[in-house]
């Protein structure tokens, strides 16, 4: 019997937990953000295996991987390729970003210039240079890389640039049990397995979500736009990333329908980047988290 997209993925987790012991749940969230066609911001201090998951998992999927190091020199031609004079007429080389699976690695460290590059290519799924539109590979998804505690000589992420992302993952320190692991074993790269994300993609939008469930979506973003502690509410690019995900992991944790953890655990991965604070409630103390988890309640998501 042929193997379902589904157990394919299941390998694959599997295999990509031998890589990065302890990493489980930023595990899940990969595979769910690229389920959704979405693109994935991974936020933690150096050396919890960012770039490791990206390039194992560009490696187990089987799909082409290119990563670019963001630098503060760097050009958006750098990125999209650019035309070449040859043989008496200009001709179009691709850039890095003709790949499957593209590493923005520290992505906060390019200027704003060269992060609009990435733009049209997110939203898009293209390319244009000199006039013409190139299509770019899929699945495309893009893995970006940032350190959220280090400021000098990086560039905040604008806010058109955040919303792009899908989902933005939290890599938390190892729990104590795994630090063993860690420390004697060596991480096993896995083999391309050869999922067939084009068909997983579309059983994800086949999974099915209550109303009840979409009325909460639609109730959250409207407490959103009237919380006074946010500078802007949440956008409808917004709402469908939440759902997305939400299906996204109800596929990946085989349910045939979106259940309110599904929907609460997506809230954390799409949202959070996306509630703008005020100066004010930045004074107070205040966190995108925190207001997140009061308005899910709020909204009638336990």
């Amino acid at each position: 019997m042929a193997e379902t997209p589904l157990q394919a993925l299941a390998r694959l987790r599997e295999a990509l937990q031998e890589v990065l012991f302890g990493q489980e749940e930023a595990i899940e969230a990969l595979l769910a953000t690229l389920l959704a066609r979405g693109h994935a911001l991974l936020e933690g201090v150096p050396g919890l295996g960012k770039t490791l998951l990206a390039e194992s998992f560009a490696k187990g999927s089987g799909l082409s991987y290119k990563r670019i190091q963001f630098t503060p020199d760097l050009l958006p031609q750098d990125l999209t390729g650019s035309e070449v004079f040859r043989e008496g007429r200009f001709e179009f080389v691709k850039g890095p970003l003709f790949a499957q699976v593209v590493l923005a690695d520290e992505i906060n460290r390019a200027p704003p210039k060269v992060q609009s590059a990435l733009l049209e290519a997110m939203q898009e799924r293209a390319v244009t240079a000199g006039g013409v539109r190139y299509p770019l590979p899929e699945p495309f998804f893009v893995v970006a890389t940032q350190n959220p505690l280090e400021l000098e000589g990086t560039y905040p992420l604008p806010e058109a640039q955040l919303d792009r992302f899908t989902a933005k993952i939290p890599f938390r320190p190892p729990r104590r049990e795994v630090w063993l692991r860690i420390l004697t074993e060596e991480p096993r790269i896995p083999e391309p397995l050869g999922v067939d994300f084009p068909k997983a993609q579309e059983e994800v939008r086949g999974i099915r979500v209550a109303r009840e469930a979409l009325e909460a979506i639609t109730h959250v973003a409207f407490l959103t736009q009237e919380d006074r502690r946010l500078r802007m509410g949440l956008s409808p690019r917004g709402a469908k990333a939440w759902l997305a995900l939400a299906r996204a992991l109800a596929y990946l944790r085989a349910k045939p329908l979106v259940d309110w953890k599904e929907l609460r655990d997506a809230a954390f991965l799409a949202l959070p980047h996306r509630l703008f604070l005020t100066e004010e409630a930045l004074y107070e103390g205040e966190s995108a988290e925190g207001i997140l988890k009061e308005l899910l309640r709020k909204g009638g998501i336990p």
